[in-house]
């Protein structure tokens, strides 16, 4: 459908920083229209968690819970 010209020059749009960042904006507004009609149809907000949890080595005396003995 498209040529090969086309596809190379597309291929190299999607891999550059400015299509990420469009990109991340635009699932932004996504997402928060989303969560707009789901309030609006009753429905709680999302709770906000933790993505990710930073452990301390296993040798680390301050760790407490990260440690095998703790």
């Amino acid at each position: 459908m498209y040529t090969n010209d086309f596809e190379a020059a597309f291929s190299a749009f999607l891999e550059r920083h400015e299509y990420d960042e469009a990109e991340n904006y635009l699932f932004s507004m996504v997402r928060l229209a989303f969560a707009a009609g789901w309030r609006a149809a009753g429905g709680e907000p999302p709770v906000a968690e933790k993505i990710y949890q930073l452990l301390s080595p296993a040798g680390d005396k301050d760790a407490g819970e990260g440690t095998r003995d703790g």
